[in-house]
């Protein structure tokens, strides 16, 4: 009797449309699933987003109101009219329709005005801003990395010694400072009491009147004017590189591929670089394709403190001057990065190991 009803079930799904059958195929297939999941998550954390924002209290608009009235002697619908002119938002509209109306450009690919600079487009803000945290934040991880790699394994295979204590509790302490706090000991301590920091000069992500071309020129002055973010980021992500590193380095090396290549007579430093290394750095990457994620929102407070002009320094600005446009724009692409990075990370472990999509349901 199962036969039977299991060869009637079979040719019921056969019967079906192929429309059916493959989007029956779709819904139980692991890499769909995960793409779907995302884009619900950032249309879930985009319309979060939007109402909360206007839960604010104060607005630019607010702002614009008092100034005119203050200053001119306008009355409160002489001083409204002219900011819903030049702001070109209308606040009395219902919040229901105002996403609607933010859904749809955003179809369009605009992100709308900033409120707090008029005429200035949310994504030539974000063009503009968005290179310099990107270099800035993006060099600072490669070296966190790489360094923290080899860190790690020097410690994996000094450990016990005076070496491993010593750089583990660096990782430890450096890894448990905050980056904005490093930033303020850099600059009251190297740039104000022994004073080898020139940090007023190292303002800003590039010296005025210089153009932005390629070369050499302009490659030195960038990394001189990112030197300190650059080196706050290193500093304060390089422990959690060094002791994920030396965790998974421990591991690799109690492995029985590792003892039958010292049997084989293999020299040990290329035990330690094709055999050891190989196989514990596998893991990192997929916590290094999360962090890439995170380096499209940059750095709020250490861009802010090094007046470095980023994703992150442009942030800080637009939260205190509550320009909502601006916000969403900036919310929504590290949102976006943050997503994409971690399904890039899913992706690529279930092609590692396809244990997980066989867990998750999928296939």
């Amino acid at each position: 009797m199962a036969v039977i009803a299991s060869e009637y079930r079979a040719g019921r799904r056969a019967d079906r449309p192929a429309i059916w059958r493959t989007l029956a195929g779709w819904g139980t297939n692991y890499y769909v699933l995960r793409v779907l999941r995302a884009i619900l998550t950032i249309f879930f954390v985009m319309t979060l987003t939007f109402f909360l924002i206007r839960l604010l209290p104060g607005s630019p608009i607010d702002a614009f109101i008092s100034e005119q009235m203050g200053l001119y002697g306008y009355s409160y619908e002489e001083a409204r009219s002219q900011a819903l002119a030049l702001f070109a938002v209308d606040d009395d509209k219902p919040l229901a329709l105002q996403y609607v109306d933010y859904l749809g450009n955003l179809a369009q690919g605009d992100l709308g005005m900033s409120l707090a600079t008029p005429g200035t487009s949310v994504g030539s803000i974000i063009k503009a801003r968005l290179g310099w945290t990107l270099f800035a934040v993006g060099t600072g991880l490669l070296i966190s990395f790489f360094l923290g790699a080899a860190l790690g394994m020097v410690m994996a295979y000094r450990r016990g010694t005076w070496v491993d204590s010593g750089l583990s509790a660096f990782g430890s302490v450096t890894n448990s400072i905050p980056d904005y706090l490093f930033a303020l000991l850099m600059i009251v301590i190297l740039g104000v009491q022994l004073e080898w920091i020139p940090f007023v000069k190292m303002r800003g992500s590039i010296t005025s009147g210089q153009e932005v071309e390629f070369s050499f020129a302009f490659i030195k002055d960038a990394y001189y004017h990112a030197a300190l973010p650059i080196t706050v980021y290193v500093l304060t992500v390089l422990g959690t590189w060094m002791l994920l590193m030396k965790s998974s380095t421990v591991a690799a090396l109690e492995e029985d591929f590792v003892t039958a290549a010292r049997a084989r007579g293999i020299s040990e430093l290329r035990i330690a670089l094709l055999y050891v290394g190989r196989n514990a750095i596998l893991p990192l990457f997929a916590q290094l394709t999360v962090a890439i994620g995170f380096v499209v929102g940059g750095s709020l407070l250490v861009e802010r403190i090094f007046t470095y002009e980023g994703i992150g320094n442009e942030l800080y600005g637009a939260i205190s001057g509550r320009d909502y446009t601006l916000l969403q724009g900036i919310f929504l692409m590290v949102t976006i990065s943050v997503v994409v990075a971690n399904l890039i990370a899913d992706l690529l472990y279930s092609r590692l190991d396809p244990r997980i999509r066989a867990n998750a349901g999928g296939r």
